[in-house]
């Protein structure tokens, strides 16, 4: 792809991260350099920061890496120089939030949310602490599924705990999103228990959207829905100047209005267990829909009601992903399945430019960062692409470990979390040691 196309992807990137941070973040204090929440600054994944490394090893270009107690495949979060994330401690009985310093990869605190005498079983690709943290003013929201969701200061006070119950089946997965003065996510569970056979008396839907209140943990509104399973994050966006939060369900996807909880639309499809996270791009909102054989959906956000038969613009039904999410670059549609075929499609028609397999499974979502695409493998490689609509790869990296967490972007840097370490991955000498002392 020529240097000046890709400056032009870069620039329209960035101009979709200012419009979209100011129309979703909710909180004034939330650079577009910070990384906040699931998928980055706008939650499509797409990086706003110049001077990201091409290369990198278990040693080239790795300004530290520093162990992670427990387990968790929660992404890093960023903002000021300090790094959080979430894991599951004492055979996933203690589920905590880390602070670590972005620089040095020190430890600034490590607190304890809730305590789970019997956490019970999930899905053994899941973890315990699997939901992102999304950022708001001064504050921090860590989600735990069905184990329950608390705010922390900055400097690691827990200022409240909310308990939202329902059978969460595979376990905690999506993450919170923070709208106004709300923080909101979808609990698709399902209407027993399952793996954790644990009994929740409390559980009065399998399946619902809840908004709390960022300042008390009260619930402000919940809409209960029929459905499957799922476990995708939310997704908020403007249409006509007003906004809209789009969540996933099993089987159908509906946006709701983020101040009363009330649909706005919906549209049904066959599937459940949907994982990836809608993007939103061209005027087109683009769903996957889950298992067992995974279609992806472009879908016009301008109607009212059921929108199933008038409003999807055109469907793809092969190659489809069933976890990592989706990712717009220009003009075009990146995808990558499980299995490892990634492709490139016409975001207006659907029209498919190229298919080319990567080897590898993959987990993590891709993001598009200083003019290109990362698709990160569950074994720790990340293979690194040219947008465009020819396929060109430009590097293939590597670093020890599993690797199902999507990684962030920050200060010229990559931040890429295996089942046992967290790396800082940026530009450096070869005279620069790596720092691999620092951590809890």
């Amino acid at each position: 792809m020529p240097d000046r196309l890709i400056r032009i992807a870069s620039l329209f990137a960035l101009c979709i991260l200012l419009a979209v941070s100011e129309a979703c973040a909710g909180d004034r204090s939330i650079s577009v350099d910070d990384w906040p929440q699931f998928r980055g600054p706008d939650g499509e994944g797409h990086a706003p920061q110049h001077g990201l490394p091409l290369e990198w090893s278990d040693t080239k270009n790795v300004a530290w890496k520093v162990p992670i107690p427990g387990k968790g495949w929660s992404s890093p979060v960023i903002r000021n120089g300090k790094l959080w994330l979430t894991t599951a401690t004492e055979r996933n009985s203690s589920l905590r939030v880390l602070c670590l310093d972005c620089k040095t990869g020190e430890q600034i605190w490590n607190v304890q949310a809730f305590f789970k005498g019997e956490p019970g079983k999930i899905n053994p690709k899941n973890s315990h602490a699997t939901p992102t943290i999304v950022l708001g003013e001064s504050k921090l929201y860590a989600h735990f599924g069905a184990h329950g969701t608390a705010c922390l200061s900055s400097d690691g006070k827990v200022l409240w705990k909310a308990q939202t119950d329902y059978y969460h089946h595979h376990g905690p997965a999506g993450s919170p999103v923070v709208v106004g003065d709300l923080l909101i996510y979808s609990c698709d569970g399902f209407d027993r228990p399952f793996y954790d056979r644990l009994e929740r008396p409390d559980v009065d839907h399998d399946q619902f959207v809840v908004a709390l209140d960022t300042a008390s943990g009260a619930v402000r509104w919940k809409s209960p829905r029929k459905g499957r399973h799922s476990y995708s994050t939310p997704l908020t966006i403007d249409v006509d100047g007003k906004r809209q939060v789009i969540s996933a369900g099993g089987d159908r996807v509906v946006a709701y209005d983020p101040g009363s909880g009330e649909e706005i639309w919906s549209c049904r499809y066959n599937g459940y267990s949907v994982v990836p996270r809608p993007v939103y791009a061209g005027g087109l909102v683009f769903v996957c829909t889950g298992f067992d054989e995974p279609s992806l959906l472009a879908i016009r956000p301008d109607g009212q009601g059921d929108v199933s038969e008038t409003h999807v613009e055109w469907t793809l039904r092969e190659s489809v992903p069933l976890t990592a999410s989706p990712l717009v670059v220009g003009d075009e549609l990146y995808l990558i399945t499980d299995g490892g075929i990634a492709s490139c499609l016409d975001v207006k028609s659907g029209r498919r430019h190229w298919r080319n397999r990567l080897p590898g499974k993959y987990s993590a979502s891709p993001i598009y960062a200083d003019g290109r695409i990362y698709f990160q493998a569950e074994t720790g490689v990340t293979h690194v692409i040219a947008p465009g609509k020819t396929f060109r790869k430009l590097a293939t990296n590597h670093v020890k470990g599993e690797t199902l967490a999507s990684m962030a972007a920050y200060d010229r840097s990559f931040f890429i979390r295996t089942d046992r370490m967290l790396y800082r991955i940026t530009e450096k000498s070869d005279e620069q040691p790596v720092n691999d002392s620092a951590g809890p």
